[in-house]
């Protein structure tokens, strides 16, 4: 059993924590929204005030936190209230430099530390399936990992500090792009008077195989759990994908890197959000990409 203070307990924090429990642990929990403190109370973490009581005592503390300033905000606290040699691991997407200055912070206090963002969304933090892409240090690594397993299903070290915000953001781009093009292709595939199904049953299987259709298929009928059989509620919200695309780009502005397709996507998220889609699954912009 290890004693793992969490903070953040939103809808991926929340089951993250709540499975963390379910494997042993014994969790302490900090959430700015009393009703996400007490659900997270529910699931057997033990409730704190503040993030002051949440890591009194803790071996690991894990955040999970919607953006950069908020992660170096915790920090600032947690790194301030624990002993030198706790192990630290932010489970966030936020920014690469953000995520650097965290380990940077972690380093003069003396604590191991890991960036450490998920892939699988809300079912997956719910099931324990996530993908966890891990940046830091060997060592911080291996402490790390038997943590991390208790909340995922693979758990891959990209490389240093930053890595596995580097790796997120990449792969999340690849996510963006590719169900834009999934979208296009089944309302082309609508005006040419191909079913679902056919259009489906084909490209599942060929070339244009890939995980926003074998496992995400963003119309109803070829794919039960994909949240286009379920008004499209979100698995992975439209709103959450545009953040990740637009940290791709400031990414790509920042190292010169050219990414034209990320680009577009981003542009077309930005407008699917202002159309008021924010809170949909994100596989619901083939509404807007229909015309």
């Amino acid at each position: 059993m290890t004693r793992i203070a969490f903070i953040g307990l939103g809808n991926m924090g929340g089951p993250m924590a709540a499975n963390l429990v379910k494997a042993g642990h014994a969790v302490a929990g900090f959430d700015l929204v009393p009703a996400l403190l007490e659900a997270a109370e529910a699931t057997g973490v033990k409730p704190a005030s503040d993030i002051s009581q949440a890591v009194s005592g803790a071996e690991v503390v894990v955040t999970m936190l919607p953006q950069g300033r908020h992660v170096l905000a915790a920090w600032t606290d947690i790194l301030g209230a624990i002993p030198s040699g706790t192990l630290v691991i932010d489970c966030s997407t936020i920014d690469v430099a953000s995520a650097r200055e965290a380990h940077d912070m972690a380093r003069t206090a003396g604590c191991p530390s890991l960036d450490a963002p998920v892939s699988g969304g809300t079912s997956g933090a719910a099931a324990g399936t996530l993908t966890f892409m891990a940046g830091g240090t060997p060592e911080s690594f291996a402490r790390a990992k038997p943590v991390l397993e208790a909340m995922g299903r693979k758990i891959v070290h990209c490389g240093e500090a930053g890595a596995g915000q580097a790796a997120k953001i990449c792969n999340n781009m690849i996510l963006g792009i590719s169900m834009i093009g999934v979208c296009e292709a089944f309302a082309l595939g609508e005006k040419l008077g191909l079913s679902h199904q056919a259009l489906f049953d084909v490209a599942s299987t060929s070339s244009g195989q890939c995980w926003s259709i074998n496992t995400y298929c963003p119309v109803p009928g070829p794919v039960p759990a994909s949240p286009a059989n379920n008004d499209y509620k979100p698995g992975f919200a439209a709103a959450l994908m545009l953040k990740d695309l637009r940290l791709s780009q400031e990414a790509a502005l920042a190292t010169g890197a050219s990414t034209p397709l990320g680009a577009e996507a981003a542009q077309l998220f930005t407008l699917f959000e202002k159309q008021g889609n924010g809170g949909r699954d994100f596989s619901a912009i083939i509404e807007m990409l229909r015309g």
